[in-house]
């Protein structure tokens, strides 16, 4: 009626679309997910590959910037830097110094956290212990670790033992805080299950607390290697300074007064190979066998 209406009173009347239906010719995966990746996608999706192309940009940036400046006193170029690490290998027994470095550091880093074990776990069982933990995190962690190497050489002496002390104070306070972190954060029916399981004392941290607060504990576990490395390097440039021995620092610390810049960067470069292989091979390899393997992380 309207159209008849329309015509009638001469207006145009607007045509019909006619309809129809289109056949697909051919079908093929839909979806990303049912996509087959190009190469590069696949090259991009490994993380060590990813990982060394940063160090590669940071190198190749090196070099640029050391090759501007032209100043190998002070910023020697990347490949003078890899020369001056081979020789020091073969030369000057740079594996040894590091391996010294390492040794000193492994003990007082499972010192620590053997210390920090136990803290957290008196600290999480008794109000007392939570007092006494809130209280020494409060005093000594804002402490400098190196403030404490006069004291520890007027007490021990030179040698591993005053090194040993610096570096489990430097260790102790970031780890036990973040342990008591993780244990707070423990769901309080976690906690009830455990309870019901009869689970009490030394049983209910390592068996339940501990594996349900892993992610707070593997992160205080990286956060104290690299404050271990930092209060090892500069305590060894002392104790460089007053016996004439030691590790990793006394080898940065010889090159420098000896005006050797590429071995000291040579040492430098020690110390981050060896944070790196720690770093992707220690820890990736406990992450992936405790918190991925539990589902805890991504």
């Amino acid at each position: 009626m309207t159209g008849l209406s329309l015509a009638s009173q001469g207006r145009r009347v607007p045509p019909v679309r006619p309809e129809y239906e289109r056949t697909v010719a051919t079908t093929g995966p839909i979806g990303d997910v049912a996509r087959p990746l190009s190469p590069w996608e696949r090259v991009g999706n490994v993380t060590a590959l990813r990982r060394f192309a940063v160090l590669a940009a940071v190198a190749l940036l090196w070099q640029i910037a050391a090759t501007w400046q032209n100043n190998p006193l002070m910023f020697p170029t990347f490949t003078a830097t890899v020369t001056a690490l081979w020789e020091a290998i073969w030369r000057e027994n740079l594996l040894s110094m590091a391996w010294v470095s390492l040794s000193v550091l492994l003990k007082g880093y499972a010192i620590a956290v053997v210390l920090a074990v136990l803290l957290t776990s008196f600290a999480v069982s008794t109000r007392i212990g939570n007092d006494v933990l809130s209280t020494l995190t409060s005093m000594f962690n804002p402490l400098p670790a190196i403030a404490l190497l006069p004291i520890a050489m007027l007490w021990f002496g030179l040698g591993a033992v005053s090194l040993t002390f610096v570096l489990v104070h430097a260790v102790l306070w970031p780890l036990a805080l973040n342990t008591h972190a993780g244990f707070t954060s423990v769901s309080e029916t976690l906690r009830m299950a455990g309870r019901n399981y009869g689970l009490s004392g030394i049983r209910y941290v390592v068996t339940m607390l501990i594996p349900a607060a892993f992610p707070a504990i593997l992160t205080g576990l990286k956060v104290g290697w690299a404050f271990a490395w930092r209060t090892l390097i500069a305590a060894e440039l002392v104790f460089g300074v007053s016996s004439g021995k030691g590790g990793l620092g006394w080898f940065i610390f010889q090159n420098r007064n000896e005006l050797y810049i590429d071995k000291v960067f040579a040492g430098l470069v020690t110390v981050i190979l060896i944070g790196l292989v720690v770093e992707n091979v220690v820890f990736r390899w406990i992450e992936t066998h405790t918190v991925r393997k539990w589902g805890m992380v991504r």
